[in-house]
């Protein structure tokens, strides 16, 4: 009796009491990853071959939704290259989107060597437009049914973050912004609500977005945590009664660069010691003291402290135990770094459109990623925010 054989009739005297179903999948799916690593070892595990091509190096836990459950699986690994079981499918809409914006780009003259390397790469030469079309729609439908579904609930923490992309416009390549919203909702569960390219500094632009997620349905706002754009914290008082938390890390940054280069961990060193406080109140008097202790040697750098102070701390209001995600917009980090990594790629995007497919397809995976794992923040405060004033420190962005 082979092996296979003999782990069906395992399953089977289990009886009634265990998922049968579940339990066979998993079954069948490693057999199906052995299968397949086989091949590409060329040679069965711990076989000596001349043949061998590569060797196994121990498995990686994943988890599998399916219909029938979570089916918890171990990937092999190998030495020297990746696998992937093709059942699953990995981030297959992002990849389309992938090569559908580099399909249209070069259709329409706007490739690099690096995006004409990679069309050649994969085998695209003689690309009809029928064909571009088609895939095109076929990825759009699915984007824009998740960029413009129903926003439900309370959502009282916004994330809004840019990165920064090439765009042919007007017969001239310019940068654009592309900018994501994400936010927590009152489960902790967090999504990313919208996304939209245009002028980052444009208050109309910032203002038509906010809006735009309003009337899909966001609401419950406490906090916006964003960089310092002046477009974007006058849309935000146009459009809600909340919060604006001035991104911790883009601050200091920014401060740092009024002082020399041997006294900036000094500098951070003091001006950390104001957000390790307990309170609000204690914050803030840490933070006027270390302002007054600079102010000798760093005149500016204490008049750049004092303008920021009340934005800055703004978090500080809030539930203790979300503060270290809600100082900055690092949540949205990852994010941009994935969006990033990809449109590189392309390099130059033929269009407004063709940035929404590929950022869209990748976020709405993220998406997907992010609702099977388990909450984002901590219960605990966010149930009360959904019902109390919004927490004021001093100043409060009013719409």
């Amino acid at each position: 009796m082979t092996k296979s054989s003999i782990a069906l009739a395992d399953l089977l005297e289990k009886g009634a009491g265990s998922d049968i179903v579940r339990e066979l999948l998993a079954a069948v799916s490693q057999q199906l990853m052995d299968f397949e690593i086989r091949n590409a070892c060329g040679a069965e595990y711990g076989e000596r071959s001349a043949d061998r091509l590569n060797s196994r190096n121990g498995y990686r836990d994943r988890r599998w939704e399916t219909r029938a459950g979570t089916v918890d699986l171990q990937i092999p690994k190998l030495r020297r290259g990746t696998y992937f079981p093709a059942f699953l499918e990995p981030r297959r809409t992002a990849e389309k989107a992938l090569v559908a914006v580099v399909q249209e780009a070069y259709i329409q003259g706007v490739s690099t060597r690096s995006v004409d390397a990679l069309v050649q790469s994969m085998g695209m030469t003689g690309i009809s437009k029928s064909e571009v079309s088609r895939m095109c729609s076929e990825i759009d439908e699915r984007v824009d049914a998740f960029l413009n579904r129903p926003i439900e609930g309370d959502w009282p923490y916004l994330w809004i973050d840019a990165t920064y992309v090439k765009l042919r416009r007007g017969g001239r390549i310019v940068s654009v912004a592309v900018i994501i919203a994400v936010a927590v909702n009152t489960d902790g569960v967090r999504e990313v609500l919208g996304v939209a390219v245009g002028p980052s500094e444009a208050e109309p632009f910032w203002t038509e977005f906010l809006r735009g997620l309003t009337h899909r349905g966001l609401r419950g706002v406490k906090l916006v945590i964003s960089d310092a754009h002046l477009g974007l914290k006058a849309a935000i008082a146009k459009v809600f009664t909340a919060t604006w938390q001035r991104c911790r890390v883009h601050f200091l940054r920014n401060a740092l660069a009024y002082a020399g280069k041997g006294q900036r961990q000094g500098v951070l060193a003091l001006i950390n010691t104001a957000f390790a406080q307990e309170t609000a109140d204690a914050a803030t008097a840490q933070w006027n003291a270390v302002t007054d202790q600079l102010r000798a040697k760093f005149p500016k750098l204490a008049e750049y402290l004092e303008d920021a102070r009340d934005d800055v701390l703004a978090f500080m209001t809030f539930p203790k135990a979300h503060r270290t995600q809600i100082a900055s917009t690092n949540p949205l980090e990852r994010v941009n770094a994935e969006v990033k990594r990809r449109t590189n790629v392309v390099g130059i995007f033929p269009n407004d459109a063709a940035v929404i497919r590929l950022v869209g397809a990748l976020l709405l995976e993220q998406n997907d990623e992010w609702q099977l794992q388990r909450r984002y923040m901590s219960l605990e405060g966010l149930q009360t925010l959904s019902n109390n004033e919004t927490p004021r420190i001093s100043a409060v962005v009013n719409g």
